[in-house]
């Protein structure tokens, strides 16, 4: 019996001793395990990191409007551009001599200080922190700027260059563009030359509007504030139309809303109604009558012109030119805003008036270029640092929603404050 005892614990002691180490071979195993499963994460994020650091693309935009070169400093500023081109059918003078107004928002006005735009050091005037200065001296200054990048980026701004299907073959495919920017106009044929849908989304505003221009050759071409009025009603009992001032709502944002702006050469003139079925808004939407319009304005500009400024009287009145009748506002955007040419690996976006255009000129335009804008550095930087063509393709989603979501918003809010307010 006790030799059995002395045998059981010698069994004992060895299925301890086994058990052991089997836990201690288990614990190394799992810290092992453990180790280099952190020592690859460590790698990987780090390898990763310095992936996306050094990563760097090249970058070709379509059109050097106020949206183009915004876009390009956009580029610039993300830090993952290798090189930048920036082309335009335009040569130089052409470009930088347009007459237009530009009036900046403050929202636009808040991003481009974010890109480095000093509005100290440009042409124009402050009103209501709105920025007005002319399209040309706009572009000139971004111009400047782009020029000045050429140390740390490969800037090339080729002027009076056509972007065609001639043009992309005699681009060697080790060097073609990751990124192509479209901002060549609501008249451009970039689009078509990349495949991509000339189909537009047409959307009413709810509201009707007018457009007027004056051109003065003896008036200054300097850039002015722009000049609102509102809840303004007209004499039409000559025609046969009342006045429906018994109907009057302050909420309701009544009768017409105007707006003067531009240059004193070149004067503009917007006017607008929200929707409605009154007996003056349709007969200012169907009357046959060119002339009614044009003493709209006319009048309208003589009572709330400025000060320093002639009237128009009948021998300058034939410098006006203006809308016949009154037209529904409509805002069309783009139904393709992006796109991925696969067998390049060329992400595509197309961005200003090339995306979204209104048939209703407050000019305040540029600044429904710029809301789209506001995602384009970290679009380009989720494709300079795409692992896959998947990463690539959600960044284009992600771009294309926001392009809706802007068409949307300014659908809903935009015509009221650059318009009613």
């Amino acid at each position: 019996m006790d030799g059995l005892h002395a045998e059981n614990a010698v069994v004992g002691g060895i299925g301890e001793d086994a058990e052991e180490r089997y836990r201690a071979l288990a614990y190394d195993t799992a810290l092992s395990t453990l180790v280099a499963v952190a020592v690859y994460v460590v790698v990987k994020v780090s390898l990763d990191g310095i992936r996306q650091w050094r990563a760097r693309i090249s970058v070709l935009i379509v059109g050097s409007g106020p949206v183009g070169l915004t876009a390009a400093l956009v580029a610039v500023r993300s830090g993952k551009v290798l090189k930048l081109t920036v082309l335009d059918e335009r040569y130089r003078t052409a470009l930088l001599c347009r007459p237009q107004q530009i009036a900046l928002d403050p929202r636009s006005v808040k991003f481009l200080l974010g890109l480095g735009v000093d509005f100290d050091n440009m042409e124009g005037c402050w009103h209501n922190d709105h920025f007005f200065t002319r399209i040309g001296v706009f572009q000139e200054y971004l111009l400047s700027i782009l020029e000045q990048k050429k140390q740390k980026v490969d800037v090339k701004v080729q002027l009076g260059t056509k972007f065609t299907e001639e043009y992309l073959r005699r681009i060697p495919r080790n060097e073609w563009p990751r990124v192509i920017v479209v901002a060549d106009g609501s008249c451009g044929e970039s689009c078509s030359v990349l495949g991509i849908s000339s189909d537009y989304t047409v959307e009413s505003c709810h509201a009707y509007g007018a457009n007027a221009t004056i051109e003065r050759l003896d008036q200054r071409q300097v850039p002015t504030p722009e000049i609102r009025a509102h809840s303004l009603y007209f004499d039409l009992s000559a025609y046969g139309v009342e006045a429906p001032r018994e109907h009057r709502n302050v909420t309701a944002k009544p009768g017409f809303h105007l707006k003067i702006y531009g240059t004193f050469r070149n004067r503009y003139m917007a006017l607008a109604c929200p929707a409605s079925d009154t007996k003056m808004v349709r007969f200012l939407r169907h009357t046959a009558n060119s002339s009614i319009m044009k003493n709209i304005f006319h009048q309208s500009f003589n009572v709330y012109k400025t000060d320093i400024e002639p009237r128009l009287n009948d021998v300058t009145l034939h410098h006006m030119q203006c809308s016949r009748r009154l037209f529904e506002i409509q805002l069309s955007h783009r139904r393709i805003s992006a796109a991925y040419i696969e067998g390049d690996n060329v992400a595509v976006t197309v961005e200003g008036e090339a995306a979204r255009v209104l048939n209703f000129d407050t000019g305040c335009g540029v600044n429904l270029g710029m809301q789209g804008l506001e995602s384009m550095g970290t679009f380009i930087y989720r494709t300079a640092t795409a692992v896959d063509q998947n990463d690539i393709l959600e960044a284009l989603s992600a771009k294309m929603q926001h392009s809706r979501q802007v068409a949307e918003t300014f659908k809903l809010t935009d015509l009221a404050h650059s318009m009613y307010e």
